[in-house]
């Protein structure tokens, strides 16, 4: 049987998993080694098996801050002629 869009799925589930996982309070972290093929020795998964996402998931440590990251002036990375 043929799987079509198998990477678009699971990035946008792994997209709503994170939202509702932000939402009940917890931290997470994406990772997405290359290549991944360890992860099937490492697991007892079989070859026809291809990890896309590691999602680490956890309580963020008290008093946790994410750095405010401005976004460039367009003026700065564009020019229009």
């Amino acid at each position: 049987m043929k799987h079509y869009y198998v990477p678009e799925s699971v990035g946008i589930a792994a997209g709503f998993l994170i939202a509702s996982l932000h939402q009940a309070g917890l931290a997470t972290l994406t990772h997405t080694p290359a290549p991944m093929n360890f992860l099937n020795q490492l697991c007892g998964r079989p070859d026809n098996e291809k990890a896309l996402i590691l999602l680490v998931v956890g309580y963020p440590a008290e008093g946790c801050l994410v750095p405010a990251i401005g976004k460039k002036p367009l003026t700065e990375i564009a020019c229009f002629l």
